[in-house]
């Protein structure tokens, strides 16, 4: 017997989450130089001045474990975001708090709703706990927000074994968004004993769009949980730090099965030390709010449709010939993302990069529709 069959059913049949190509793979594979890769909605930025050096002072101290507690983290978050430290949970990365919520509220005979085309993180973590994933299909084609979340039908799918809904607003990897009316009156629609996970991961991206703010809505829903991370406008992927708020009594809970020192000392200086340079975000989130605008036009112009996107990110139609499209832009240097494995087989995300990234993508997009 193989004994990797001893695990429980629910994880032998999970799927695992697959990342997007690192560049250093690409290299490998292909000997390809001078690669950009635009894959997985990273900031090209970088973080802060100020992160690096904090991130570098705490590298001296490497030998002692983290601060447990994230004290100087929560109280810097709590000041910025007018809640109380005991709101707070970080997580080793906002994956980490998906993770967190579905082990302290899912089990099976439980049931969690989410959209088609949602976050891929979903599924995994309400399979890996044994409950039950309710997925509700998303706005039409002819819909003003095509592979949209359908709110109504997200309610419509709420029964009594639902524990957990979860709504990534902006989306990803569709990037759409449902305005902030309509998800503040699905929120207040949802029965109590229900926790709404409103993530918002991309939020710093809103540029002038109809995107909540989720964390003004905590006083009036004990059962809304908001779930935030550094590796998007801030920067600071590659140190897997994030966040949820939400009323103490869920936080109690979450931080129950939060496993100790989650978020390293390198990590949890950084993203402290981030917090105090808005300007350096500010710049980044312009930057990708502009490109966009531009790229989606440039896209337009060339004859591929692309998804309304509140994202750093576009989906775009690439057609039957997805993947081609796909391997041809690997062999250019360019690292996209297929998307087949959100059932969407005809398109790709594009990250959206520098100035100069973009515009690489745009010529190499170009010569393939030509070609």
């Amino acid at each position: 017997m193989n004994p990797g069959d001893l695990a429980v059913d629910c994880v032998r049949s999970l799927s695992p989450y697959v990342p997007g190509k690192p560049i250093e793979e690409l290299e490998r594979e292909l000997g390809v130089k001078n690669i950009v890769k635009l894959a997985s909605n990273e900031n090209p930025f970088g973080p802060s001045p100020c992160a690096i050096a904090a991130m570098h002072a705490a590298l001296a101290d490497a030998w002692l474990y983290p601060d447990g507690s994230g004290h100087q983290l929560k109280h810097k978050l709590a000041a910025r975001l007018g809640v109380a430290v005991d709101q707070i949970t970080l997580g080793n990365g906002s994956n980490d708090v998906l993770v967190l919520i579905a082990d302290a509220f899912l089990q099976p005979g439980l049931e969690a709703v989410y959209s088609q085309y949602a976050f891929a993180v979903y599924p995994i973590v309400v399979q890996a706990v044994g409950a039950q994933g309710v997925v509700t299909p998303a706005l039409g084609a002819e819909s003003a927000m095509p592979l949209g979340h359908d709110l109504d039908a997200m309610r419509r799918a709420i029964t009594p074994q639902t524990r957990v809904v979860f709504v990534a607003n902006p989306n990803n990897p569709t990037g759409t968004w449902a305005p902030a009316d309509d998800l503040r009156r699905f929120v207040k629609s949802v029965p109590p004993h229900v926790i709404v996970v409103l993530d918002e991961a991309y939020f710093e991206y809103a540029g002038g769009l109809d995107i909540q703010n989720g964390i003004s809505w905590l006083a009036d829903f004990p059962n809304l949980v908001v779930v935030r991370t550094f590796s998007k406008a801030w920067g600071l992927a590659g140190l897997r730090v994030g966040y949820g708020v939400s009323h103490p009594s869920v936080a109690a809970m979450l931080n129950r099965v939060r496993q100790a020192f989650n978020v390293s000392s390198v990590a949890l200086a950084g993203a402290a030390a981030a917090l105090d340079d808005e300007a350096h975000v500010s710049k980044a989130v312009s930057i990708a709010v502009a490109e966009r605008q531009r790229v989606a036009r440039e896209l337009c112009a060339l004859g591929t449709r692309t998804i309304p996107t509140a994202g750093n990110f576009l989906l775009i139609h690439a057609g039957p010939g997805a993947t081609r499209h796909f391997e041809a832009l690997l062999r250019a240097g360019i690292i996209v993302r297929p998307v087949a494995n959100y059932q969407l087989p005809e398109y790709l995300r594009v990250t959206l990069g520098t100035v100069e990234q973009n515009d690489r993508f745009l010529s190499a997009w170009r010569q393939l529709l030509i070609a």
